[in-house]
C-alpha cells in the first residue's frame, strides 16, 4: 500500500498510551519473526518502512520491501538499507513462487477490497511463514475516539474498508491456511500462518 499521511501519523502521535502500544505492536511482530528463524523477509506493503526504521528484525536477515509507491521505498532509503527494494503490489507481485522465508503483510489487508487476492500472493511468495496484522475491531476505532481521532466516522480510520477481530481474522485466514497462530497485540491482531499445499486460491 502507498504510504500516506493518515496511515503514518500514529508513528509520530506523541501520546505516551499510543507509543507504548506501538512499541508492545513491533515487539510482537519480532518475537514472531525470531520463532521462524529466517534467512530472507519480504515486507509486503512497507510503506515508509517504518519496521526498518526502528530496527526491530533480528539481525542476520536479508530484508527485501515491496510497495506500490516509488516514493515510499524512496523514504525508506533515507533511514534503511534493505537488500532491495520492489516497486509493486501486494495484489501481484512481481517475484517467484516461494523467493521469502517469511512474508510480512502488515496493515494492509484492512486497506483493500479484495484482501483474498493479497493473502493469496503472500502465501504464494512466502517460503516458511506468512506473517499478517489488521486492526482488532472495534476497539482500534475506540481508541481513535478517544483520542480525539476521525470522529465523524465513529474512530474507523477513512482508509481502513475491512474490519475484523481476532475471532473472524482467523477464520478469514483459514480460507488460506491450516496452521494459523493468532498473537495478540492489542489493539492489533497478527496472524503468523504457514503456507500449505492444499492454499485454496
Amino acid at each position: 500500500m502507498p504510504a500516506t499521511a493518515t496511515s503514518q501519523e500514529k508513528y509520530r502521535d506523541p501520546n505516551p498510551v499510543v507509543s507504548f502500544v506501538i512499541r508492545r505492536f513491533f515487539d510482537r511482530i519480532r518475537s514472531v519473526v525470531t520463532e521462524v528463524s529466517p534467512r530472507t523477509l519480504l515486507d509486503a506493503g512497507c510503506g515508509e518502512g517504518e519496521l526498518l526504521r526502528r530496527h526491530v528484525l533480528p539481525d542476520g536477515i536479508q530484508t527485501f520491501c515491496l510497495d506500490l509507491s516509488a516514493a515510499s521505498l524512496v523514504e525508506v532509503l533515507t533511514h534503511s538499507a534493505p537488500h532491495g527494494l520492489i516497486c509493486g503490489s501486494v495484489l501481484s507481485m512481481p517475484v517467484a513462487p516461494a523467493s521469502f522465508d517469511v512474508v510480512l503483510c502488515l496493515e494492509v489487508l484492512e486497506h483493500l477490497e479484495e484482501p483474498r487476492t493479497a493473502v493469496c500472493e503472500v502465501a504464494r511468495v512466502a517460503r516458511k511463514a506468512a506473517v499478517f496484522s489488521v486492526p482488532w475491531e472495534p476497539w482500534f476505532r475506540t481508541g481513535n475516539v478517544f483520542r480525539g481521532k476521525h470522529l465523524s466516522r465513529l474512530g474507523n480510520h477513512p482508509e481502513h474498508i475491512q474490519h475484523w477481530n481476532p475471532r473472524t481474522f482467523q477464520a478469514f485466514l483459514s480460507k488460506f491456511f491450516t496452521d494459523i497462530q493468532i498473537v495478540e497485540a492489542f489493539p492489533w491482531v497478527i496472524a503468523c500462518c504457514r503456507p500449505s499445499n492444499g492454499l485454496s486460491r
